[in-house]
C-alpha cells in the first residue's frame, strides 16, 4: 500500500489574510453587503417607536439630570443585577448601601464575564451611542470611564429628555396603574418635548383577585373614583371611568402581564358573588378566582374595542420565585424566570368570545416562553379577518428572549408561519433611560437575516423594496398601526 504523501505549497504561495472585524464597528452583526446597505441606507435613520416601556414619566415631565452613571444606567436594572449576583457579587454592591461609584466598579468587574450574554453587547452599544466610548469596559478603566460619563450627564443635553432625544425617538408610552392621576403625562403634553409621550392603562391589579392585597387595591381605585366599589358592577363602571380618562388623556394603547389569559365560563351571577365575597374579607378559590378574571378581563378588552384602543398581553412570567429575597427587596429586582403555562386553548378561546362578538380590537402577543413562539405566529393568523393590516400581531421577543437568539427565532418563525412584512418591531419594555440602542441592536440583526438571503439567491436582489420592507418594520408599520 502506497504511503500518503502530503501535498507540497508551491513556493509561490500565498497565505489568504484573515479578515479581522473589530468588535463593534460600523458593520457590528452585518455579514454581507447587502446587509450593510439594508441597514446603513434604510434602517439606521428610521425614528424610534418605543410603545411599550416602564420608563418613570416624572424624569421626563421634570427633565431629570443624572447626578451619575449608576443612577443613569445600574439603578432598577434587574438585568444587571442577576448577573452581578451570579457572579457572587454582595447585594451591597447591587441594591445597597455602596456609593454610586463602588456599585459601577463592581458592575464594570463583572462586564468581561458576560461575554456571550446579551448584557455585553447593550453595556458597550451604550456606551458608545450616548457617550462615544468605544473601549471594552473593564476593572482598569472603570473609574475613568465612571468620571467621564458622570460628569457629561450633569449636561442639559444628557438630561433624561436629551438622552431620548439623542435616539431620534418620536413616541414612547409608559405603563401606568388605572389609579394614577398622569400629572407628569399632562406637563409633558404643555411642554416643548419633541417626542410624544402616552401611557398604557396597567389594571392588572384590578383583575387578579387573589392577591392578598386586592382589597386594599379596590379601596384605593375607589378613592381615586370617588365612589363606593362593594359590588362587581360598581367595580367595572370604576374602571370604565379610569379607562375614559386616560383615553382623554391620551392613551391608545393598554398592557397586561399575565401567567396566561383566562378563559373560564362564567355566570354573571356567579362574578358578582365572587367580587362581594372578596370584597367581604373572605378568599376565593382558584376557580372562582379564574371565572372573575375571566368576566373582568372580557369586559375590560370590549372597552378597549369600543375606544379603538390597542390590547397587550405579556404571558408566561413566573414571578418572585424567591420568596426571601422578594421579601427583602420587593418586586421587580431580579426574581423573575420563564413559566410553563398552557397557553393555547384559553388563548384561542378568550380572543374568539371576543371576535364572536366582533369586539377584539387590535392586539398584541408577548411569550415568554419559547416553546410557544409556533403557537403564538399561527394564533395570530386565526383572528386576522382582513380589517386592519395586522390585526392581531406576535409581539417582539419579551425579556429573556430580547436577544439575538431569541430575535432570530422570533423573526424567522413569525416569517414562516406569518408575514414578516407586517410587522411593528421592536420595543424596549425597560425601565433605563439608556436601553434605547437595543432598537439598533434589532435593527442590525433584522437588516443581517435579510441581507444575507439576498447574498445567497435566497431573496431577490431588490434592494428598493426589501429596504422598503426593512423601513416598515423598523417604524412605518407600527405608526400605522397606532394611528400615529
Amino acid at each position: 500500500m502506497e504511503s500518503p504523501v502530503k501535498e507540497k505549497r508551491s513556493l509561490n504561495y500565498v497565505e489568504k489574510p484573515i479578515k479581522v472585524t473589530k468588535f463593534l464597528d460600523d458593520n457590528f452583526l452585518l455579514e454581507s453587503k447587502q446587509a450593510q446597505t439594508l441597514y446603513h441606507e434604510y434602517a439606521a435613520q428610521m425614528p424610534i417607536i418605543d410603545y411599550h416601556n416602564h420608563l418613570p414619566p416624572k424624569d421626563l415631565a421634570e427633565n431629570r439630570v443624572f447626578t451619575s452613571i449608576t443612577k443613569a444606567w445600574i439603578d432598577g436594572d434587574h438585568y444587571k443585577w442577576r448577573a452581578m449576583r451570579t457572579l457572587g457579587i454582595d447585594e451591597k454592591y447591587i441594591t445597597g448601601e455602596a456609593t454610586d461609584k463602588e456599585k459601577f466598579m463592581k458592575w464594570a468587574q463583572a462586564v468581561p464575564h458576560t461575554m456571550r450574554n446579551p448584557l455585553y453587547h447593550w453595556t458597550h452599544l451604550e456606551l458608545s451611542r450616548y457617550f462615544g466610548i468605544t473601549e471594552t469596559l473593564n476593572e482598569k478603566n472603570a473609574s475613568a470611564v465612571y468620571d467621564a460619563t458622570t460628569e457629561m450627564l450633569q449636561s442639559q443635553d444628557f438630561g433624561a429628555r436629551g438622552l431620548i432625544t439623542k435616539m431620534n425617538v418620536d413616541v414612547l408610552c409608559t405603563t401606568e396603574d388605572p389609579i394614577d392621576t398622569l400629572e407628569y403625562h399632562q406637563q409633558l403634553v404643555k411642554s416643548d418635548f419633541k417626542t410624544k409621550v402616552s401611557t398604557a392603562f396597567r389594571p392588572d391589579k384590578a383583575i387578579l383577585i387573589g392577591s392578598e392585597t386586592y382589597n386594599e387595591y379596590v379601596d384605593s381605585l375607589s378613592k381615586v373614583c370617588d365612589t363606593e366599589i362593594t359590588t362587581y358592577d360598581e367595580l367595572c363602571d370604576a374602571l370604565r371611568q379610569r379607562i375614559e380618562y386616560f383615553n382623554f388623556n391620551g392613551c391608545f394603547v393598554c398592557d397586561h402581564g399575565l401567567s396566561h389569559l383566562y378563559a373560564e365560563d362564567f355566570t354573571e351571577s356567579e362574578v358578582k358573588a365572587i367580587f362581594k365575597q372578596r370584597r367581604g374579607g373572605s378568599q376565593v378559590s382558584p376557580l372562582e378566582a379564574a371565572k372573575f378574571q375571566s368576566a373582568l378581563l372580557l369586559f375590560l378588552s370590549e372597552t378597549y374595542h369600543e375606544f379603538g384602543w390597542v390590547q397587550q398581553f405579556h404571558l408566561g412570567a413566573l414571578r418572585n420565585n424567591n420568596t426571601r429575597m422578594l421579601s427583602e427587596l420587593g418586586p421587580d429586582t431580579g426574581w423573575d424566570s420563564i413559566g410553563d403555562y398552557s397557553q393555547g386553548e384559553s388563548l384561542s378561546k378568550f380572543l374568539d368570545t371576543l371576535d364572536s362578538k366582533n369586539k377584539l380590537t387590535k392586539t398584541i402577543l408577548y411569550n415568554l416562553n419559547p416553546r410557544d413562539n409556533a403557537l403564538m405566529a399561527t394564533m395570530t393568523g386565526n383572528f386576522n379577518d382582513g380589517s386592519v393590516k395586522g390585526k392581531v400581531q406576535w409581539g417582539s421577543g419579551w425579556w429573556f428572549l430580547d436577544q439575538k437568539h431569541g430575535m432570530i427565532d422570533q423573526i424567522n418563525t413569525l416569517s414562516n408561519m406569518g408575514l414578516i412584512s407586517c410587522f411593528i418591531g421592536m420595543l424596549t419594555d425597560s425601565r433605563s433611560f439608556l436601553s434605547f440602542p437595543r432598537h439598533e441592536y434589532f435593527r442590525r440583526i433584522l437588516c443581517n437575516l435579510f441581507g444575507n438571503e439576498m447574498a445567497k439567491g435566497e431573496l431577490p436582489n431588490d434592494m428598493e423594496w426589501i429596504g422598503t420592507m426593512v423601513r416598515n418594520i423598523c417604524y412605518n408599520n407600527a405608526k400605522e398601526y397606532f394611528d400615529l
